[in-house]
């Protein structure tokens, strides 16, 4: 993408962003070709690792957008921030804070993969679930204008949303807001700790038949003999391919757990110990 292209999009979404929050405020800035997003004292920039097939390493299937932060000198308030501080409750700050930076970051990750989306594959976008549960429907219907403004389809865009024990409560809820999203054309993708897994949690999941699994290498898995992450790896990758997902193992930073990957048969890995392996 030309230089200019990317500037007048950066535009684009600071003027929006001026609008919808009633403020001067201008958040995206693009210098040299990189866009970076201010929210409070940090600065918000865009990592992208590389998602390869476990069989062929060499071959790319899409990347991995993680959000890279630096503290940033505190901005001088205009007027109209104040305002808006001093009539918020802390309760509509919470929620907005959780969607603000949400959307703030996957329009920075998506900006910054512009001259890399021709690329085969992906992009895999992390949302946090509270984001899912603020919004009450029409779930990325925002970031779908973000996407089109952009250039892009939804289905190169693929929602993956890390669960834990703590959202039981909300599966329903966070299931509605992932069929709007899948009504749009994303993928969704379902991250979890292989540890803190339980089979609550596995019905769910597979009552949502996700596009993608991401099992998430912990420590504890590396602990202990290695018949018995083994016996652990295989019984979720069995249950994997049930859900009829692609599997993804992620985090992966060590030769003992990249051998177990492929021991078990798992489909893509994403992590440190393959960043640096020569694409094919």
């Amino acid at each position: 993408m030309a230089l200019e292209a990317l500037e007048t999009l950066v535009e684009y979404f600071n003027d929006r962003f001026g609008r919808e929050h009633e403020t001067s405020f201008r958040p995206f800035i693009a210098e040299a070709g990189v866009v970076s997003g201010l929210f409070g004292p940090i600065r918000v920039k865009s990592q992208f690792t590389p998602i390869r097939l476990a069989a062929n390493t060499g071959v790319i299937a899409g990347h991995k957008a993680k959000v890279s932060v630096s503290t940033y000198q505190t901005r001088h308030f205009y007027s109209d921030d104040m305002e808006n501080l001093l009539v918020s409750t802390r309760q509509t700050v919470d929620y907005e804070s959780i969607i603000n930076f949400d959307r703030l970051s996957r329009t920075v990750h998506l900006l910054n993969y512009l001259p890399v989306s021709h690329l085969a594959g992906v992009v895999v976008l992390d949302v946090d679930p509270r984001h899912i549960l603020a919004i009450k429907e029409h779930h990325g219907a925002y970031f779908e204008d973000v996407i089109v403004r952009c250039g892009l389809e939804t289905n190169k865009i693929v929602i993956m949303l890390t669960l834990s024990k703590h959202f039981k409560p909300y599966f329903q809820a966070l299931a509605d807001g992932l069929a709007n999203y899948r009504q749009r054309g994303y993928g969704i993708g379902i991250k979890l700790e292989v540890s803190s897994h339980d089979d609550e949690m596995l019905a769910f999941i597979s009552g949502l038949a996700p596009d993608y699994v991401c099992l998430a290498d912990t420590e504890e898995m590396r602990a202990g003999s290695v018949d018995t992450p083994l016996t652990r790896w295989q019984e979720l990758k069995t249950w994997v391919t049930q859900t009829r997902a692609r599997s993804l193992v992620q985090l992966l930073d060590q030769k003992k757990s990249e051998v177990l990957a492929r021991q078990v048969g798992f489909e893509l890995v994403h992590g440190a110990y393959y960043a640096d392996i020569p694409s094919t």
